[in-house]
């Protein structure tokens, strides 16, 4: 009995370290403010996804360890259910993990998934914004986003993201802009009620 409790409980921290950021040594992340590192990457169906591709528009670039995991399908689903919003403020998402596009496509078939997924299983770009990570003797993404500017300039940067709720501060964080699309407005007493002309009958003699 006491064995089982004990391969239970080495089980039980096994999963929870699996959340906690290792990061790898003399990586450097891009601070606010700076030009956002370029890169192409393949997605979830094997097209080639450019980072200079969506100039003009906000990014929202975020790392994740595993696909088909519990946080990171959770961190997905948010940020499916809040699709609609982001690109009404003309933003895209990109999510980029260690995986390859077949993982991808099978995560995105299975969770019903519609943004793009990136394949960086050299993590060159997982390297370049500072992201990776380990558990136990396998490499992974750590669970970091940044938010990129329309300009291509890092706008906004979330380490170690808790990913019930991340989407929400995402977006929270995105501006309306003039790109953005609003919905019509009609500001008070602006509508007139439609006038009548009336007509002068001159008088009988």
């Amino acid at each position: 009995m006491r064995k089982t409790h004990f391969v239970a409980l080495a089980a039980v921290l096994t999963l929870a370290a699996a959340f906690i950021p290792v990061h790898a040594a003399g990586q450097s992340m891009p601070a606010v403010g700076q030009v956002a590192p370029t890169f192409t990457l393949p997605s979830q169906d094997a097209a080639q996804i450019s980072l200079d591709s969506f100039k003009g528009k906000w990014v929202v670039l975020y790392f994740y360890p595993k696909d088909q995991t519990p946080g990171c399908t959770i961190e997905a689903h948010n940020f499916q259910r809040d699709l609609a919003q982001y690109e009404a403020k003309n933003a895209v998402i990109l999510g980029v993990s260690l995986d390859t596009p077949d993982s991808h496509k099978q995560f995105c078939t299975k969770e019903g998934l519609t943004f793009r997924l990136l394949s960086d299983p050299n993590h060159t770009v997982v390297d370049a914004y500072g992201s990776l990570g380990s558990f136990a003797m396998m490499k992974i993404a750590n669970r970091n986003t940044f938010l990129i500017s329309p300009q291509g300039k890092i706008e906004q940067v979330w380490t170690g993201v808790n990913p019930s709720v991340h989407s929400a501060q995402v977006l929270a964080a995105i501006p309306l802009t003039q790109n953005s699309v609003k919905p019509p407005t009609v500001a008070p007493n602006s509508v007139k009620p439609p006038t009548t002309k009336t007509s002068v009958v001159a008088p009988a003699h």
